[in-house]
């Protein structure tokens, strides 16, 4: 597989790890979630200001307002933490 397919099929994998611990298997519960960015993400949650980071995230993302993250509102997540990666990243290539 190429890079680009591994990193896919990664991200496909780290969901359905988690969200397979509690209830449907098909989204993440509240504390599927908390779990999967503490374990996954520990710096987004690390530099966050907000005592309840993680189930401000979840809210944001739950769309359909279900009070789950299912795999199209977890992958908003990836892309939003993707651009800004990408950005900082830019941003340190011009300052050099």
């Amino acid at each position: 597989m190429t890079e680009l397919e591994t990193a896919i099929v990664m991200i496909i994998d780290v969901f359905d790890r988690y969200s397979c611990t509690e209830g449907n298997r098909l989204t993440l519960t509240k504390g599927e979630m908390k779990t999967l960015l503490e374990k996954e993400l520990p710096g987004i949650l690390s530099n966050a200001k907000e005592k309840d980071a993680s189930e401000k995230i979840l809210k944001d993302l739950d769309a359909n307002g279900d009070s789950e993250v299912d795999f199209n509102e977890f992958i908003i997540l990836v892309a939003a933490l993707t651009c800004l990666g990408h950005k900082k990243f830019e941003e340190m290539q011009q300052n050099k």
